[in-house]
């Protein structure tokens, strides 16, 4: 029998100075692509972090009131460590966040404050590989993250945000869509992986209410072996990927 072949994956686009990473909730950029944006920061590359929440429902032993501003405290501190000094926040609410025309307005907005080249996001299908089942977080912040793109560049559909000061801004490139299970891009994650590591272990409440393993042990492993199981399609070089859609 024939083995199947391995598709490489070539690199993400470089030729670009800005970018903009939209995502649900506090950890969801670190366990999805900060090796790939310590590698940006240090080329001098301006990356700035944009939740949809503060993750105040992701433990189960905190009340929302007092697990919200301290999962702020451990993003901030999280992005610090990959060279990302600017994160923001928005108002919707941790485990409900509803698609629609209100969270792609605030994306929107964010995206012609920041006028990015590059948009990042996370998985924004129903199902993590067809394995496992997406939350509608996630489903919904990704698929409005590919539409905000979009929204951001035509003055006509948020006209209240030119108004605002915020004028149109259709420099978006290319939509980047991190822990999809159909990759096309990815970057080498050789240079970032540390710091990946040392970034995912700033959430140590979420990651203690979560497993039984020592954080930094889990921490480790889970970053390592995803990166090293992209490998093969990447020169041999662990990798973090990237579904990119064109705009």
């Amino acid at each position: 029998m024939t083995e199947p072949k391995i598709i490489q994956l070539p690199p993400l686009p470089g030729d670009w100075r800005r970018a903009l990473a939209v995502v649900a909730h506090p950890d969801d950029l670190e366990y999805g692509c900060s090796a790939a944006i310590a590698t940006w920061t240090d080329e001098g590359r301006e990356v700035a972090y944009l939740l949809a929440t503060r993750g105040e429902a992701g433990i189960d032993t905190l009340a929302p009131a007092e697990c919200g501003p301290l999962r702020e405290r451990e993003q901030r501190a999280s992005a610090a460590v990959v060279g990302v000094s600017e994160v923001e926040f928005l108002d919707h609410r941790d485990g409900v966040v509803e698609y629609g025309v209100a969270l792609r307005r605030d994306i929107a907005a964010a995206i012609r404050q920041h006028r990015p080249e590059l948009v990042i996001t996370l998985n924004h299908r129903d199902t993590w590989g067809g394995v496992a089942w997406n939350t509608p977080d996630h489903v919904a912040v990704g698929r409005a993250t590919l539409d905000a793109a979009a929204d951001a560049g035509n003055r006509w559909i948020f006209p209240e945000l030119t108004e605002r000061g915020l004028e149109p801004w259709n420099g978006v490139r290319w939509v980047a869509v991190a822990g999809s299970a159909s990759p096309t891009h990815a970057v080498d994650a050789t240079a970032g992986l540390e710091r990946a590591v040392r970034s995912l272990l700033e959430h140590r409440t979420y990651i203690e209410a979560l497993t039984d393993e020592d954080p930094e042990t889990y921490a480790r492993a889970f970053l390592t072996e995803n990166a090293q199981r992209l490998a093969e399609r990447f020169g041999g070089r662990p990798a973090v990927a990237f579904e990119v859609f064109a705009r």
